[in-house]
């Protein structure tokens, strides 16, 4: 059981609630790859995310998103951590990341990803595009299934 991110009563009326995952690969010789998107109609490197659906809970919505957007199957492997900023439209959004581990699929460009990098965790930080993903991956740079194989 990972846990839900449980959004209070009294949030905003109009808040976006979305769910993304930062994706993890083991190399052979047993280092972590990070999974980095490229959106070129926003211009960013960052992490893949989405919008809740109707009845989604933020898990199910960060898998199905992760699934859309680089067409990688994955499990989650913990809960990480929410960013909250306000959406380019003016209206306060947060979106809840979850550490995924990758068991299958290949990227290729689509709709809303043009290119997908997978980057040691030394070189992951300095590639993120926001201020945000770049707090939210030193969090998940603490969690001990990020240098290690997860089973």
């Amino acid at each position: 059981m990972t846990g839900e991110l449980i959004v209070p009563h009294d949030a905003p009326s109009d808040l976006i609630r979305a769910a993304g995952g930062i994706i993890i690969r083991f190399t052979a010789t047993g280092h972590t790859e990070v999974a980095c998107i490229y959106r070129e109609a926003r211009g960013d490197w960052t992490f893949p995310k989405g919008k809740l659906d109707a009845g989604e809970t933020f898990e199910q919505a960060a898998l199905r998103e992760v699934l859309e957007e680089t067409a990688m199957h994955c499990r989650v492997v913990r809960f990480v951590g929410t960013t909250n900023y306000t959406h380019r439209k003016g209206r306060p959004k947060i979106v809840a990341y979850y550490l995924m581990v990758v068991d299958g699929g290949d990227f290729a460009p689509n709709d809303e990803v043009d290119d997908l990098v997978w980057l040691p965790l030394e070189r992951v930080r300095e590639h993120l595009t926001w201020d945000r993903d770049q707090e939210l991956f030193d969090v998940a740079l603490t969690l001990p299934e990020v240098r290690t194989q997860a089973s």
